[in-house]
């Protein structure tokens, strides 16, 4: 242990203790409270354990702690139980600040004399520790090193309050986050929309969103902040609807790894044509910002059985008019076939009229249920190459 360890007293400690499957034995918990006396050695906490060992430890960082610059703290697992921090813990050195179900307000001493950070994530916010959009902005307006920003409310009571601001409200306070490259949210459309409004990420190169209920308005801000935001890159969408969810993934080119987005959003919803619906708004939204996205892959739980109407999936496809590529999974063969039928009251280029090549997989040949639309394209002189995969 610390207090017979032959190391000299000056090296700096590391505290960690991220065991996902076990919690603290009492002889490591002795250690690390042990540890923590030695307040003014501390360089980096990082603890993922169950909320009771978690507050044990936080009463325990009652002091200054000089030194510190990294701070980790989340339960092991899923806990609403709130945490606050003790009212003397001051770390002025502190750069990476990651935390879940604190009861952390925007205006505490912590975030006031942290204007070194350079990942702020605050997780799992619970009501106490609410704030406005305007204190937020101001706080991180004083991070000028800020490269990850992550603010994820708990549920959706949180931001009732924010939606009934008007979209079109002045702009009191414009910021520029020059060095911020990673921007998550979970929380309400327009809470995001009015952060979206007022700052500007010149470096960002992903940004990842989930909103609690299914769209029922646009999301006019976060379409000009995609398009102003130039390292912001996007060529294909996957695009995945499950039982309570859809899931929209934007890559900066095709065949990119499954976790290197630009554009990742989530949205809560049970079902199939609420979802389409959602999409088709957020697509018709993003319009200019996707303009250059050539490639789109659809997924889909195969247990739903909701169908979507063809209209709701034309307009979703509508949007992406320099789609070359359109892959189908099985489940969704006969929704997307129907869609894509040749209408008298539309002309046959209206939709998708750069698409190239039309994939999908099927246990059965479904060339048949294409036909109508192959024939069609082949038609106007712009043939789609049909491939089963």
């Amino acid at each position: 242990m610390l207090a017979t360890s032959p190391h000299p007293s000056h090296l700096p400690l590391i505290i960690d203790h991220l065991d996902e499957k076990h919690d603290i034995t009492a002889e490591l918990e002795e250690g690390i409270l042990h540890a923590l006396q030695h307040c003014n050695r501390v360089r980096r906490i990082r603890l993922r354990m169950s909320v009771p060992n978690l507050q044990k430890f936080v009463v325990a960082i009652d002091n200054d702690f000089p030194l510190l610059e990294y701070l980790y703290i989340v339960p092991m697992a899923k806990d609403n139980t709130s945490i606050t921090l003790p009212g003397k813990f001051q770390a002025p050195r502190l750069r990476h600040l990651i935390l879940e179900n604190f009861s952390l307000p925007i205006g505490s001493p912590l975030l006031t004399g942290a204007i070194g950070l350079v990942t702020l994530s605050l997780n799992n916010i619970p009501p106490s520790s609410y704030f406005q959009p305007d204190d937020l902005i101001h706080r991180v307006s004083l991070m000028p090193q800020l490269e990850t920003l992550g603010l994820y409310f708990s549920r959706p009571t949180l931001t009732l309050d924010i939606e009934r601001l008007p979209l079109d409200m002045p702009i009191v306070t414009h910021i520029s986050l020059p060095n911020l490259r990673w921007l998550g949210f979970v929380g309400a459309s327009t809470y995001l929309e009015v952060i979206l409004h007022r700052i500007t990420t010149p470096v960002l190169e992903k940004l990842q969103i989930r909103f609690f209920r299914w769209l029922t308005s646009p999301v006019p801000h976060l379409s000009q902040f995609m398009s102003s935001t130039e390292s912001l890159r996007f060529s294909s969408i996957n695009l995945a609807f499950s039982k309570k969810n859809f899931t929209l993934r934007v890559y900066p080119r095709e065949g990119a790894n499954v976790f290197a987005y630009t554009l990742w959003l989530r949205v809560d919803s049970c079902q199939l044509d609420r979802q389409v619906a959602s999409v088709a708004q957020v697509l018709n939204t993003l319009r200019t910002a996707l303009s250059a996205v050539e490639y789109l892959t659809l997924g889909h739980d195969e247990k739903e059985h909701e169908e979507a109407q063809p209209t709701q999936w034309r307009e979703l496809l509508r949007s992406l008019y320099n789609l070359k590529t359109l892959r189908v999974p099985n489940s969704l063969v006969g929704q997307l076939s129907r869609c894509l039928r040749s209408d008298d009251m539309e002309p046959p280029m209206e939709l998708l009229p750069e698409l190239k090549v039309l994939e999908y997989t099927a246990t059965d040949d479904a060339s048949d249920s294409f036909a109508s639309f192959i024939d069609a394209r082949k038609n106007t002189g712009h043939p789609v190459a049909l491939v089963r995969c």
